[in-house]
This record gives structure tokens, sequence and C-alpha cells, in this order.
């Protein structure tokens, strides 16, 4: 195979402006066509034949720039696969003098871009001076749209590192391109959003201050599922921490937009990380289970964890299972009256210790609660633990028992012991 890239090498070599060019055309062709499936030994070859090494010194060339333009081109093929080849020839400083120039700007940027989808590979990038010039050109409004495309990329890629850019630094960027009608740009810059806020409080504050969320809860409607699958795990990871940021997203509208996701037909990515976001909305505070409640979002989600497929059934489960243990009294009867027990004892077939483990202590509130309901009616039976054995899961929950997991076999323990054993001697 490298017996092609050898019949070229004495014009790449060459000082000769136009072998140089037909032979960078032709391994570069070479590149893209072969790069996806090089091993070890194709690794060596390239280190052995010195292509990475040539081509980043024809970065440099002034006099053309059509083999500039052709060397960033191939680093691009080859950081897309083995950004260490590229980055071992120290190419990051030339590549970031090229954002400056229009005709190599689009392959420079996209290289820059690969390398820096490697975090390891993130210092390295910002020590070549990558980030101020690549802010500059996105503050621009004559940037075409390739190039936005290519900016906005490497700027995701470098806020995917560690550290990252500070949030006051990309602000104006991200701020400028939030706003886009592509939907490549959006993709970037909401996977950008969510690499800053990394989880953290401070993070998730930011974008909150910055007046992000009303914009991302409106993108929640975008068309597109390469911006439909970033955005719902950005709101996902917003409403994962503080009341108050819960509290945000609620009243820019989100569970509105999210119970229309549920009757679209979407990827099981989106469904999967708008599920996420109502988990953590019902896990901890009864006014948010209680707008989720308004907006009608309980059916639906007893619906999807009755007939949907098992990936959507265990995280609906989860949400139900959430609202269950942090919900009032006269929430938990509603979520009864909707269905939620049956999907509640199904999963208890999961393999999963940690979906059992939901459903049994969702179960165990709804009983709490069927209890406290009896004691007040005067009444000497629980009508929740007869809703149970209607959905089959008394015989469930004795197996659990017997699980080689000891909190799971306890909780199950318990569960009968207050609430079966209790009634058989009460009758």
């Amino acid at each position: 195979m490298f017996s092609e890239i050898a019949c070229f090498l004495d014009g790449f070599y060459s000082n000769d402006r136009s072998r140089q060019l037909e032979s960078a055309a032709k391994i570069k062709e070479f590149l893209l066509k072969n790069m996806p499936g090089i091993g070890p030994f194709g690794t060596q070859r390239l280190t052995y034949y010195g292509v990475i090494r040539r081509f980043v010194g024809f970065l440099h060339m002034k006099d053309s720039p059509e083999l500039p333009c052709l060397a960033a081109e191939a680093l691009s093929i080859v950081a897309a696969i083995k950004p260490d080849l590229v980055v071992d020839q120290d190419p990051g400083p030339k590549l970031v003098k090229l954002i400056a120039s229009p005709y190599i700007r689009d392959p420079a940027l996209l290289a820059l871009a690969n390398v820096a989808a490697d975090p390891v590979h993130h210092d390295y990038l910002l020590k070549s001076g990558a980030l101020m010039p690549l802010l500059n050109l996105l503050s621009k409004d004559t940037t075409t749209l390739s190039t936005l495309r290519a900016a906005t990329l490497t700027l995701c890629n470098l806020c995917r590192g560690n550290p990252p850019p500070t949030f006051e630094q990309v602000l104006h960027a991200l701020e400028l391109h939030l706003h886009s009608n592509d939907e490549r740009v959006l993709e970037n810059v909401c996977s950008a959003i969510q690499y800053l806020c990394n989880g953290s409080e401070d993070g998730i504050q930011s974008v909150i201050d910055a007046g992000f969320v009303p914009k991302l809860v409106e993108l929640l409607q975008h068309p597109s599922p390469s911006v439909l699958i970033p955005v719902p795990r950005l709101i996902e990871t917003i409403v994962s921490k503080h009341k108050d940021q819960i509290q945000c997203v609620i009243d820019c509208g989100a569970l509105r937009i999210i119970s229309d996701l549920f009757n679209r037909d979407y990827d099981e990515q989106v469904k999967t990380a708008t599920f996420l976001a109502v988990i953590s909305i019902t896990s901890g505070f009864r006014e948010h289970i209680q707008a989720v409640i308004d907006e009608n979002l309980i059916p639906k989600l007893v619906s999807l964890a009755q007939n949907d497929k098992l990936g959507m059934k265990k995280v609906a489960v989860w949400a139900i299972s959430n609202a269950t243990l942090s919900g009032s009294h006269e929430q938990i009867m509603f979520l009864v009256e909707q269905g939620c027990i049956k999907p509640l004892c199904d999963l208890l077939l999961h393999p999963d210790p940690i979906i059992i483990s939901a459903c049994l202590n969702g179960m165990e509130k709804i009983l709490e609660v069927g209890k406290a309901v009896m004691m007040n009616i005067g009444g000497n039976v629980n009508n929740y633990t007869q809703q149970i054995e209607d959905a089959e899961g008394l015989g469930k929950i004795e197996n659990m028992q017997h699980h080689e997991n000891n909190e799971i076999s306890e909780k199950a323990s318990n569960i009968l012991k207050t609430y079966w054993e209790e009634d058989d001697g009460e009758n």
C-alpha cells in the first residue's frame, strides 16, 4: 500500500514547485483514502518517509498559496485519525499564522480543530497561540460560513480540554454565534457551552448570567437533530445542580417544549438527553415536580415507561421514581392515578441494580403514602398494596429478597415486612 507514497517521494522532496504540488496532491489523496484504516506499520512508514514533517515544512511557503493549502488539508486528514503524528512535528504556530490567510484559513482551522479534538493536545494549541486569533476571527462580520463552521468547531474542541478557556474569554464569540442560522455552527457553539459548564455550579451560573438560557430553550424546537443532541444535554447539565438554576430553565418555558419533544419522532440520543433533563427536574423540589405535573408530562412519562424501548423505559421510570421520592403526598397520589405503579413493577426485572433500587424506592414511597391515607380515613387496607399485587409486583419484590446486591435484598425485605406482613397481621 505504501508503495504508492514511495512513488511520489522524489517529487515531494524536490525543489521543483510543480513536482512538489503534484506529489503533495497525490499523497494527500492517498491519506484521505487510507488514513482511517492505518495501523502501527502505516504510522511507522509515514514517520520513516518524513511525510508529516515535509507537509509541516510546506506550511510556511509564501510565494504560492497552493502548497500550504494542500499541506494544511493533508495535516487535517492525519490529525483526524492520528493527532500525535501531527503534533510531534510542531505545526501549531504555523497553522495559527495561517488563520490570517483567507485562502488557507479553512484547512488550517480544520487541522487545528482535529488536533484539538484530542484533549491531550489542548495545552499545546493554547501555547501555540491559537485562542486569540480564533476569537478575533469569530468577532468579524465578514467571515464566510465555511470559515465559521471550521472556527466554531476549533473553539468547541479547545473548550473540551482541561482546563478550558475562561468563560469571559469566549463569551462574545459564543453570544454572537448562538444566534446563527446554520445548524453546524449552532451545534459547535452549544457543545462548546456544554464543555465550559463542565457540570460545575459556577460554570452553569456563568451561562445563566450571560442570558443564554432563553435561547437554549428556544433551540429545543430546532428541526435539526445535529442541534437537538447537544442542546438537551446542555439543558440537562444546567438543571443538574441548584434549585434556582432549575427554576430558571422552567421559567423560560422548557417543560412545554420538552412535552412537545416527547410527541415527535426523534433520535434516541435526543430522547435520552431530554429524559435526563426531566430526571434532574424531578429530583428534589416539589415546586418543580408540580411544574412537571402542570405541564401534563406525567401521563407521557408513564406511557413511555410502559410502551417504549428498554432504554427509554428505563429513564422514564427513573424520572417517575425521582418524583415519588421528592413529591408531596398529593403529588404521589396523582402519579399513582396516572398509572406509575405498573412500570415500576415491570422494571424490577431489569439487570441494572441502580434501576431496581430506583423502582423499589419509588414503590416504598408510594406504599408509605398509601398507609398515611389509610390511617387518615381510619381504614385497615392500604390500597396501594393491592395495586402492586395487581401489577404482578409482589412476587418480584419477594424475589428481590434473594438478590446478590445486599442493599436491594434488604430493601425488598423491609418493604415486605412493613407493608405485607403487617397487613397480614391486621387481617
